[in-house]
């Protein structure tokens, strides 16, 4: 299976007026059989499965942020006795968006339903920073680092985005289970809005014909469901900044394919399921070694 290849130029052009009003009444004729009934439930919904697409880090980038960083990280964790953080498996990864089902068969109907995908996107990783859930919410909370906010891989980036989340998020069997509960609860309302028409916050969408654009693109270092405390809190700023200070200039990178994948409750990756090249759009299953052709 070969997936379409978006052009640079193309990929921007998603943005337009015309194309976005076609992907926001596509979005509406997908609701029918969500269930959003854990929305009204002051605790967290259950987790069963969540299924998601993701650029996964390159080695280059992995090995040098294990070399720069790594060591300084898990020793901060254990200091302040977050063993949970420092022992959690993930596959380092930037996110496209995450939906929640339990259908076995997800990812395989999250890649009959891909859209035309970005070319190679040439990006920069850069700024460490803490963030919550939801302001006031407690838990969870995670260590990101971000990606710089220009440049036309930047807009290719967000504008598949916009795309991705009109084709796979009907896939969903509801509300993302980390923003249900007392993170939903204290959401302004844009972000409970998202919840509730596509299951997730923080992913770009389109409303009355203009394209709206919360996803912020970032790599996570730490997964974490302990209470963000102030003391966590100023312990994990001081963090970022020194890691800032190992890293000021961030690291480029190219990404050159994009992955279904299964997470945890958290949003830390599990497993690779699919491998999809932006370069020639062929699909690799990991599991198996093969790869699928069209």
């Amino acid at each position: 299976m070969r997936f379409k290849l978006l052009g640079r130029a193309a990929a921007i052009a998603i943005a337009g007026l015309a194309g976005l009003a076609m992907l926001q009444s596509g979005t509406a004729s997908a609701q029918a059989g969500i269930d959003n009934s854990a929305l009204s439930s002051p605790t967290f919904r259950e987790h069963k499965r969540t299924f998601g697409l993701v650029y996964t880090l390159p080695k280059e980038v992995n090995d040098l942020l294990a070399l720069t960083i790594g060591g300084l990280l898990r020793e901060k964790l254990l200091n302040a006795n977050l063993i949970d953080e420092a022992l959690r498996f993930n596959i380092p990864h930037v996110t496209v968006l995450h939906i929640h089902n339990p259908d076995p068969t997800t990812p395989e109907k999250m890649l009959k339903a891909m859209p035309k995908l970005p070319p190679a996107l040439n990006l920069k990783l850069k700024t460490f920073y803490t963030t919550e859930a939801a302001k006031g919410a407690g838990h969870p909370w995670w260590l990101d680092l971000g990606i710089v906010k220009e440049g036309p891989s930047f807009e290719a980036m967000m504008a598949f985005n916009t795309i991705a989340t009109t084709a796979l998020t009907p896939l969903r069997d509801g509300p993302l289970p980390r923003v249900t509960g007392p993170v939903y609860g204290v959401m302004g309302d844009a972000g409970k809005e998202l919840v509730r028409t596509v299951g997730v916050s923080g992913v770009n969408t389109v409303k009355d014909g203009k394209e709206l654009r919360p996803h912020n693109p970032h790599n996570t270092l730490v997964y974490s469901m302990a209470k963000f405390t102030p003391e966590i809190q100023a312990a994990f700023n001081q963090t970022a900044a020194e890691f800032n200070q190992i890293l000021p200039d961030g690291i480029p990178t190219t990404f050159k394919t994009v992955s279904i994948v299964e997470l945890g409750f958290a949003g830390n990756v599990l497993r690779e399921i699919y491998r999809i090249s932006l370069e020639d759009g062929a699909v690799l299953n990991v599991a198996t070694g093969a790869v699928i052709k069209k």
